[in-house]
């Protein structure tokens, strides 16, 4: 019974953090879908997204207000970044627009660093009151947040692309822009979109962690790279496959973590990006898209 509670206790551990995971990495497929770019400023989205949040309810916000102004005002940000940084850079390689959104990162994480200092940050639980137990396992109230906040944000994105125009567009960009600048839809506009819909993802991620493991100015880096790897898994072409690799990794590391040490976490993760980029480059989900550029 006590080996059932642990890993339950890990169970939830990994679907928390894996969460949080899949939304970056859904960040991450949109982005790349719509324009080709694999932005790897989308883990500081994550960040600033925690820190805003966090000096708005140090300032005296209520949490939702608070959480609402910060999504809107890294939106806004997002597209900033797509204007003034890749979208005059469109027509470049696309390892020189990498080392724009690498550039991009470092300052984004530069410019933390002067604002909020060095000192690690949190929010209080959005829920008050202690833990939960769940099938053996003693669950935080946060962990439940998180997973049913994802959970319900991925929801709402699959409405969005599913069932509203804009989204549709945005979706005719990714399976074919030639044919959907016939029909009179701009990618360049949809490129704008997209990256400002990742930028809010990301930092709804962000501020979903910020209660359960604190925040630093330099968080986003590993953050964005556990997303990019649950999403070059499941298969950069595909978000519920990246989901579902972000679950994956998140569970990876929970076990890792319980069962053999809080140190070889990372490299497990890292050892699985290897072994994925070796064997299926494409995703374990691989799957024919009819993308066409």
């Amino acid at each position: 019974m006590e080996i059932t509670g642990q890993m339950m206790q890990l169970l939830f551990s990994g679907l928390t953090i894996g969460s949080i995971y899949a939304l970056i990495a859904t960040g991450f497929v949109i982005t790349y879908n719509v324009t080709g770019v694999l932005n790897f400023a989308q883990g500081e989205f994550a960040m600033l997204g925690a820190m805003t949040a966090i000096s708005l309810v140090s300032a005296g916000f209520n949490q939702i207000p608070a959480f609402l102004v910060t999504i809107v005002f890294v939106f806004f940000l997002g597209a900033l970044f797509e204007r003034s940084a890749i979208y005059p850079a469109r027509r470049s390689e696309g390892f020189v627009l990498i080392i724009i959104t690498i550039g991009v990162a470092i300052t984004l994480r530069g410019i933390a660093l002067m604002i909020w200092g060095t000192n690690p940050r949190s929010l209080p639980p959005f829920t008050k009151g202690g833990p939960l137990e769940l099938f053996g396992a003693v669950v935080q109230r946060q962990s439940l947040w998180a997973i049913g906040v994802a959970f319900v944000s991925l929801i709402l994105m699959y409405l969005f692309f599913e069932r509203t125009y804009t989204g549709k567009a945005v979706t005719a960009c990714v399976v074919n822009k030639f044919a959907a600048r016939l029909m009179g839809i701009r990618p360049e506009r949809m490129s704008l979109i997209a990256i400002s819909i990742s930028a809010s993802l990301g930092a709804l991620g962000g501020i979903i962690i910020a209660p359960i493991s604190g925040v630093t100015y330099e968080m986003g880096l590993m953050l964005g790279m556990k997303a990019f790897i649950a999403a070059v898994f499941g298969g950069l072409t595909n978000a519920p496959a990246a989901v579902t690799g972000a679950l994956i990794i998140g569970l990876l590391e929970a076990f890792t973590e319980g069962l053999w040490s809080s140190g070889y976490k990372d490299a497990v993760s890292f050892c699985v990006l290897l072994l994925v980029l070796f064997l299926k480059p494409n995703g374990i989900f691989e799957k024919v898209t009819g993308k066409r550029v």
